[in-house]
C-alpha cells in the first residue's frame, strides 16, 4: 500500500522493484489481490497488465491498520500501546514530540475523552 501512496498507480512489476528485500512477482500478485479482494485496492487494464491504485485515502487506511494493532496486540486500549511507544528504550521522544502529546492529552481530555 505504500508504495501505491507513495508512486501512484503501479503495475506488479513496480510494487515489486519499490520494495526492500521483495518477495517473487507472484508473491506481490497474491498480496495486491488479497488488497483488492479487502477492498484496500481496485486494478484498471492498462495494455496487457494491471495497474493498481488504492481505493481509500492513506488516511483512512492508517487509520484502519492502526486499529487493528490496537485490537490485536494490545486489547483494544490506546494507553497500553502509548506506554508501549514512549517506554521502548530505541524510541527517543524529542521535547516538541513530549510538547505535543501533552497538547493531544489536554484536548481529549477537555472534550470528555474524543
Amino acid at each position: 500500500m505504500d508504495v501505491l501512496y507513495r508512486n501512484g498507480p503501479a503495475r506488479v512489476a513496480d510494487v515489486q522493484a519499490a520494495l526492500d528485500d521483495a518477495p517473487g512477482y507472484s508473491a506481490v500478485r497474491a498480496m495486491l489481490r488479497v488488497l483488492e479482494e479487502k477492498g484496500h485496492v481496485r486494478h484498471e487494464r492498462s495494455g496487457t497488465r494491471y495497474l493498481y491504485r488504492p481505493t481509500v485515502t492513506r488516511e483512512r487506511a492508517k487509520r484502519s491498520a492502526l486499529a487493528h494493532v490496537l485490537d490485536t496486540f494490545f486489547d483494544g486500549s490506546v494507553s497500553q500501546a502509548v506506554a508501549a511507544m514512549v517506554e521502548d528504550p530505541a524510541r527517543e521522544l524529542d521535547e516538541a514530540e513530549l510538547t505535543r502529546l501533552r497538547r493531544l492529552i489536554d484536548l481529549a481530555q477537555k472534550s470528555g475523552g474524543r
